[in-house]
């Protein structure tokens, strides 16, 4: 009984020891890259943490440390956690070259090598990822300085002048991190270092990745089985780290290729649908009665100079128009009606336009003014999709068409921009998801597996007291994994047993894994799918009104007993998700430029339903604290309801609505007011807070509104981050 107590006081101390590691580091790391943010350093010093973490918890903790450092400083800069998956990768190398001694000063020449890999983590794939994340520039990071010196010096092009400032940058960096991280462990007690060196439980697997890697290609025969190496099937360890790669990276992909056509289709969707819009507008903007005079010349020019101009606008208003025409297109050819050339200036009426090549394939239609599809194709200024729409004269007959160019070029740079982002964020997670998952298997699994396996082939069969003695050795096991495993054991000491319940208990592991990976492919899929493109950052800026008002609120002594800092940070974190159930909302109405018809109007609304219907949904799946996205649901269906009880869907009033609905409230109307969207202009800062003052009582909890008001500069600042002056 003795020794039970202990290994379970064991456990439960290396449990303790492990978590306060890892908040110990993550601590090095933020306070590291703050500090070498306040000295202007030309380096980050955000990795000692992790660093330190593997080498003396293992890759497990360094791992969670390198995750939630990039997750915490993306709080503040959302581009930081596309980084994610070069601390994690940090941390798994730390983890083998800290236990194979690689850092080490007694050996030098791997000490620079090991440096010199972290440098291409940090550095090389660090730079790919920069460049891709910011169009091929060289973003706006601690390199970009010398980036540009370098590229002035005309001695490399841009992505390589990117490239060879952030591996100096980051081979310093690194040469002073590792250095940093070896001072605190020799500073450490000699009890915790060597409380640390005998904690391997969590190391097993990844370890002896490289053996089992190597095991793996011998046997698909990409190598040669080493010398008087006696070939065997694949190790247990192997096979779960092969199968938790396979699958992980099979699901991985499949959801990043279902997230990008996804993605691409909406944007494609919404370039077509401005088009439309564009056309529509420009077609009724011109009367189709004077046509016939605009091209003869005998027409009033001050009246045809004002339609050109407000074409001209048009065109100009919508950035990605490439061309608009309106153009008379009968059998003696097409003239121009109203048109600009690329320097702006209006083109004079009857001049000849010379048609695409794709649009040319329905001349005939266009002459006898039938409609046409929406083309796709490529011209001299890249490719564009072109949508056209009649203009009629008072009688009917389709005398002209209204033809819009919409180009691609920023649409292919957003999709390629979405794509860089899924994949650098899924690799981060799939490291963590693996890390987790060998550490767990080989705690669960493995380990207890080889405890009976090297019990039960010890066992001894000659003598009574061999017998004894092996029968004493399987019991003083004392295995307690609470699972098949520990009935296969309780078997085995009894009589002889197969292993069919260890078989049933890894695929049971295995299925788990899968519906979870597979839960994350659903949502990847419906957050692309419910996309809205009129919001722009509405969700980060609300975001940051909630933090204010709540704040404000807690400094005015109102809501004490509500506004811990837990209740803040799952308000905040969860205020993204109040728009959510826009995903299940038409396009057509999400991006409808005017305003909505009352049955269209009815259906937006419906988006507090369903916002509240998947959030519930995705809170049965979970078991534990749903504190967070018990606020999420409060927020998705409660921030259209008004103070006065004549909100939606439910009609609440008062304190009946949650109150971090009533602050979603007026972030989300202020937000609204100040920001363009394609039905309207912003309104002036001081407008939009003199609606807000005006609704306290009606619309508005009088406590939150006037808390907002109070921070004036504080919510104009965070307007002004994202939209600028007005």
């Amino acid at each position: 009984m003795e020794d039970k107590k202990t290994k379970r006081v064991s456990t439960k101390t290396k449990a303790i020891m492990i978590f306060l590691l890892c908040l110990v580091c993550v601590g090095i790391n933020y306070g590291g890259s703050k500090l070498a943010n306040a000295l202007h350093l030309p380096v980050f010093l955000d990795s000692v943490g992790t660093m330190m973490s593997a080498a003396l918890g293992g890759g497990l903790p360094g791992v969670i440390v390198g995750y939630l450092t990039n997750l915490i400083n993306g709080i503040s800069d959302p581009i930081t956690m596309y980084y994610g998956i070069l601390n994690v990768m940090i941390a798994i190398f730390t983890a083998v070259f800290y236990r194979r001694g690689f850092l080490s000063l007694k050996k030098p020449g791997l000490f620079f090598l090991a440096v010199f890999v972290y440098s291409l983590i940090g550095g090389a794939l660090g730079s790919v990822i920069t460049w891709l994340l910011y169009g091929f520039s060289f973003g706006t990071g601690i390199s970009a300085p010398l980036a540009e010196f370098i590229y002035r010096s005309q001695v490399f092009d841009k992505f390589w002048s990117q490239f060879s400032a952030d591996m100096l940058i980051d081979l310093l960096d690194k040469l002073i991190s590792v250095g940093l991280m070896l001072m605190i462990i020799k500073l450490l007690p000699k009890k915790i270092r060597a409380f640390y060196k005998d904690y391997y439980e969590s190391e097993g697997l990844l370890l002896d990745a490289p053996e089992m890697m190597r095991e793996m290609f011998e046997r698909g025969g990409m190598l040669k089985p080493e010398k008087h190496k006696v070939k065997k099937s694949f190790s247990l360890k192997a096979k779960v780290l092969m199968l938790l790669v396979v699958a992980s990276i099979l699901i991985g992909t499949s959801a990043s290729i279902i997230s990008f056509l996804l993605f691409r289709e909406s944007e494609e969707r919404g370039r077509t649908n401005q088009g439309i819009g564009v056309s529509n507008v420009a077609a009724r903007m011109v009367d189709g009665d004077h046509v016939k005079e605009y091209l003869s010349g005998e027409y009033d020019e001050d009246e045809y100079k004002l339609t050109a101009i407000r074409i001209g606008d048009l065109r100009n208003y919508v950035p990605d128009v490439e061309d608009l025409y309106i153009l008379s297109i009968t059998e003696k050819g097409v003239k121009i009606v109203f048109g600009e050339d690329k320097a702006g200036n209006i083109i004079s009426p009857g001049t000849i336009k010379v048609l695409d090549e794709e649009i040319k394939q329905y001349y005939a239609d266009l002459c006898s003014g039938k409609e046409v599809p929406i083309i796709k194709h490529d011209t001299e200024y890249g490719e564009v999709i072109s949508v056209s729409n009649r203009v009629f004269d008072s009688h009917g007959k389709c005398v002209a068409y209204s033809i819009v160019n919409i180009s691609t070029d920023e649409m292919k740079a957003e999709i390629y921009e979405f794509l860089i982002k899924v994949i650098t964020l899924f690799f981060g997670i799939f490291l963590l998801i693996l890390t987790v998952s060998l550490f767990l298997a080989e705690k669960g699994i493995t380990t207890p597996i080889n405890d009976i396996t090297g019990a039960t082939q010890a066992f001894a069969y000659d003598t009574e007291e061999a017998r004894d003695k092996s029968v004493e050795k399987i019991e003083n096991l004392n295995i307690r994994t609470g699972d098949e495993i520990e009935n296969l054991y309780h078997a085995i000491a009894k009589t002889t047993h197969d292993t069919v319940g260890y078989i049933d208990d890894v695929n049971e592991k295995n299925n788990i894994i899968m519906k979870m990976q597979n839960g994350m492919i659903m949502v990847l899929a419906d957050m692309v799918e419910g996309r809205d493109q009129n919001t722009g950052d509405h969700v980060r800026k609300t975001a940051a009104y909630v933090r204010l008002i709540l704040n404000k609120l807690r400094e005015a002594g109102k809501y004490t007993d509500k506004l811990t800092d837990k209740y803040i940070e799952d308000v905040v974190s969860s205020a993204p998700l109040h728009d959510v159930g826009k995903i299940g909302v038409s396009d057509l109405i999400l991006n409808k430029e005017g305003p909505l018809e009352k049955d269209e109007f009815d259906k937006m609304k419906l988006h507090t339903v369903y916002g509240d219907e998947m959030i519930t949904k995705a809170m049965s799946t979970l078991a534990g604290n749903t504190g967070y996205l018990m606020e999420a649901k409060n927020l998705a269906r409660y921030h259209h309801e008004r103070w006065n009880g004549k909100g939606y869907p439910d009609g609440l009033k008062g304190e009946e609505i949650p109150l971090s609905a009533r602050v979603m409230a007026v972030a989300d109307v202020f937000d609204a007011l100040v920001s363009k969207r394609c039905y309207k202009p912003p309104f002036s800062y001081e407008k939009a807070f003199n609606i807000i003052e005006e609704e306290i009582g009606e619309q508005f909890d009088p406590e939150v509104a006037k808390a907002f008001l109070a921070a004036k500069e504080e919510a104009i600042e965070i307007a002004k981050s994202h939209i600028g002056e007005l």
